[in-house]
Formats: structure tokens, C-alpha cells, sequence
């Protein structure tokens, strides 16, 4: 068994061989707007699919956000965003660690950089992690934009910055559980309810669904169910949208032997 420090030198040994890069250094210029986002993540322990998806008032929220690989698990990173928490996160998965132990070493090993010069605390990191098996751990900084907050079902967990209260997440996570059908309809479900709850106070720009399974994807050795993003639908809505894509996608499924 190992104990405590040896347990940390591994964690810390597993992200600096995965990630051994140097921190850049910029000039000094304005920081981006926070990733303000309400996201679920979702296991089926029926298919043994895990997937996510994910709403906000930015450009291309796809875009950093969701992480995941078949049979280890996904990854949501938010807020005063890191994107390299989703790829380290996988790879502590991968390593067989446990998604609360990830929570910590990733915060404990996050030098808070700032941002090109800029302060980008990590205080307001917002992030969730879920096994293959659909066990999760999720963190809300002090620092994250209010209302700020989170909330965990049995196998699902809904996280969000700057929005309107406390029950876009406790919506989201009833609508998740109580929605029937495949994975990707139950996380369109939860964004609906997030939305309909009064969502990213800000408004909706962009959404993303990422959903994994071994070669449950088309085509041969393909492991990605659904990869589908919405960039820019600031004049319309990309939740409409993004169900268009899942539907559009249901209606020409042929049943798997």
C-alpha cells in the first residue's frame, strides 16, 4: 500500500511525465472573459457510454472544454479555465487513479500562472471528473464567477459559472435522471433544463456534446459516439441546434448485433 507522499510523488510524477512542458512568458494584455458555462457529464451504465455536453455565452465553447477517451473516462474544465486540466485528468484516469484524488492533485500541482501577464487565479477553477464506470468528483473555486456552484446524481454531475441560481444545476440533474433514451438525449435533456432554469445569465452563444465508447463510433477502431459542436448561434439558439445535430443522428442508427 502506498502511503500519502508516496502516493503524491506518484500523482506528481504521472502529470510531469505526461505534461513536461515550460510555462511560456507574454506580455502583459487583457485576460480573456471566464468560460461561463453550465456542463453535464454523464455515465449509461447500460451501454457503458460517458459522455458530456455544455453551454455558454462564449465563442466556441467545444473548444477546451470537454475531454474524454473510451474506457477511462471525461474530463469538464471551466471557469477561470485551464485546458490542460482535461488532458492531465485523463491521464491520471488512465493511471488508475480515483476522480477525488484527481481533484486535488490537479490543484495542488497548478502553479497559477496567471495569463499572458494577467492574473487568472485558480481559485476560480470549475472543473469535473468522472471514471469509465461513472464514479466522479467535482470542484467549485472561491474564486469562480457567482452564482457559481455545483450538483452530483448517482451517475451524472452538473457544474456552472455565472448564472442565474443554484437550480440550473439541481434542474439539470433531475432532467438527467429522469430522461429516458440514449446518453446524448439525456444530456440534451439536462442543457434544456439548465437553460429553461435561467442558464448563463449572460445569454447562449455555443454548445458541444462529446460522447465515448470502444469502437462505438462509425467506421472501424473509432471510439467517439458523438463529437458535435455549435461555434456561434448568438442570434439564434444553439441548444435547438445542437439537438437538431442528435436527432439528425438517432434517426440513422441501425441497431448493433
Amino acid at each position: 500500500m502506498l502511503n500519502n507522499a508516496s502516493r503524491m510523488r506518484r500523482l506528481a510524477t504521472i502529470l510531469a511525465c505526461a505534461f513536461a512542458v515550460s510555462i511560456p512568458v507574454y506580455p502583459q494584455q487583457a485576460p480573456p472573459e471566464p468560460v461561463a458555462t453550465f456542463s453535464i457529464l454523464g455515465y449509461d451504465p447500460q451501454t457503458g457510454e460517458v459522455g458530456g455536453a455544455v453551454q455558454s455565452r462564449v465563442f466556441s465553447v467545444g473548444n477546451g472544454v470537454l475531454w474524454a477517451e473510451a474506457d477511462v473516462g471525461i474530463v469538464t474544465t471551466q471557469a477561470i479555465v485551464d485546458v490542460s486540466y482535461g488532458p492531465k485528468g485523463l491521464a491520471l484516469l488512465r493511471a488508475g487513479i480515483s476522480p477525488e484524488a484527481i481533484i486535488k492533485a490537479l490543484l495542488d500541482s497548478d502553479p497559477d500562472p496567471g495569463y499572458r501577464g494577467q492574473p487568472w487565479p485558480k481559485a476560480g477553477r470549475q472543473f469535473a471528473v468522472m471514471d469509465a464506470k461513472g464514479n466522479h468528483a467535482v470542484h467549485t473555486g472561491p474564486g469562480a464567477s457567482a452564482w457559481a456552484g455545483h450538483k452530483t446524481g448517482k451517475f451524472c454531475t452538473a457544474q456552472g459559472n455565472i448564472l442565474a441560481g443554484e437550480a440550473v444545476v439541481n434542474d439539470m440533474v433531475a432532467a438527467f435522471e429522469k430522461t429516458e433514451g440514449h446518453l446524448s438525449m439525456r444530456l440534451l435533456a439536462a442543457l434544456d433544463a439548465g437553460q429553461a432554469a435561467g442558464g448563463d445569465t449572460r445569454g447562449m452563444q455555443s454548445a458541444a456534446m462529446l460522447v465515448v465508447k470502444k469502437n462505438g463510433g462509425v467506421w472501424l477502431n473509432n471510439d467517439v459516439v458523438l463529437r458535435l459542436q455549435v461555434d456561434e448561434a448568438s442570434q439564434g439558439d444553439p441548444l435547438k441546434e445542437l439537438r437538431r445535430l442528435v436527432e439528425y443522428w438517432q434517426a440513422r442508427q441501425r441497431p448493433r448485433r
